[in-house]
């Protein structure tokens, strides 16, 4: 089955050497639609369907958290943000508007690769609900809302991007570096400890659902129905 995906971003050469990877080792299932400027990506957007988008932040016209707010209003299509920005407010940014995962300039093309891949592997076949449902809990990943047991629950945003993970996975262990990884980056100085602290108070919030979140012994954690 092939799959396109646009790209919208600003540097040629690195357009350029995306679009090269990807149609090379996907042996030509994947094409790349590309666009280098926010105002061309969001026109495109709006024109086409994709399998997916990779987004630059910083771009001329229209930055690349607009288009994601935009494209959310009416679509659930994969979103992956390419950015040099390191900053962790602005990677959390990116979750709360409804991207999918973020990957920090300089990356590894084959990281990308399997990050896109992944989430096709996960999307196609499926229908992504507006909802999504856990025992108690209920997440709206585009509204940012968050309910237990019918009543909302206001989360923290990194309380928010750890429990829209673990939904993503429920009834698998999601370990703690993959939860540093995808919400504070690989780049990340501190330790494991932050999302134990992170997970505490995600718990406290849950109330009644507390308990829903599992510890796996030298593992990481398990959302449970």
């Amino acid at each position: 089955m092939a799959y396109q995906f646009l790209l919208v971003e600003d540097d040629a050469e690195l357009r350029e050497i995306i679009t090269d990877y990807f149609v090379e080792k996907s042996g030509g299932t994947f094409t790349i639609d590309s666009a280098e400027t926010g105002g061309e990506g969001q026109e495109k957007c709006l024109e086409n369907e994709y399998d997916a988008v990779l987004l630059d932040v910083m771009l001329p016209e229209v930055n690349g958290f607009t288009i994601c707010r935009e494209l959310r209003k009416n679509s659930d299509v994969p979103i992956v943000f390419i950015t040099a920005r390191h900053n962790e407010n602005d990677r959390l940014h990116g979750y709360n508007l409804g991207c999918d995962d973020y990957i920090a300039k300089p990356f590894s093309l084959a990281e990308l690769y399997a990050k896109v891949t992944a989430l096709i592997r996960r999307t196609k076949g499926t229908v992504r609900n507006e909802i999504m449902t856990a025992g108690r809990i209920k997440l709206n990943p585009y509204r940012y809302t968050v309910f237990v047991n019918e009543e909302e629950v206001l989360l923290a945003p990194i309380e928010f991007a750890i429990l829209k993970i673990l939904m993503e996975n429920c009834g698998r262990i999601v370990s703690r570096d993959s939860l540093l990884s995808r919400i504070w980056g690989y780049d990340f100085a501190g330790n494991d400890r932050v999302v134990d602290n992170h997970i505490k108070k995600l718990r406290k919030s849950l109330g009644s659902a507390s308990n829903q979140i599992k510890t796996v012994i030298k593992r990481g954690y398990k959302l449970e129905d």
